[in-house]
């Protein structure tokens, strides 16, 4: 599996978290650690958390922008494209 069909495969579970659980923001224990190398040092998957608040050890998923984001260097970058 390539990066850009991990980077989907990881968004696609968080539309599917964010559809059930239908809230403003989840906090989710990382799934993929053991599937994923890039996710592997990253302990939560946060969906529609503010980066501002969000965890530095986490990935977080912006739903508007259908982007994941992860902080590297003192700051929040995009992953992927």
């Amino acid at each position: 599996m390539n990066n850009t069909q991990e980077i989907e495969k990881v968004k696609d579970w968080c539309k599917k978290i964010k559809k059930e659980r239908n809230r403003i923001y989840i906090i989710e224990r990382n799934p993929f650690k053991d599937e994923i190398s890039w996710m592997r040092n990253k302990v939560f998957v946060e969906i529609d958390r503010p980066r501002e608040i969000a965890n530095k050890h986490s990935v977080v998923y912006d739903s508007p922008t259908n982007s994941l984001w992860e902080y590297m260097n003192g700051s929040w970058r995009k992953i992927g494209k």
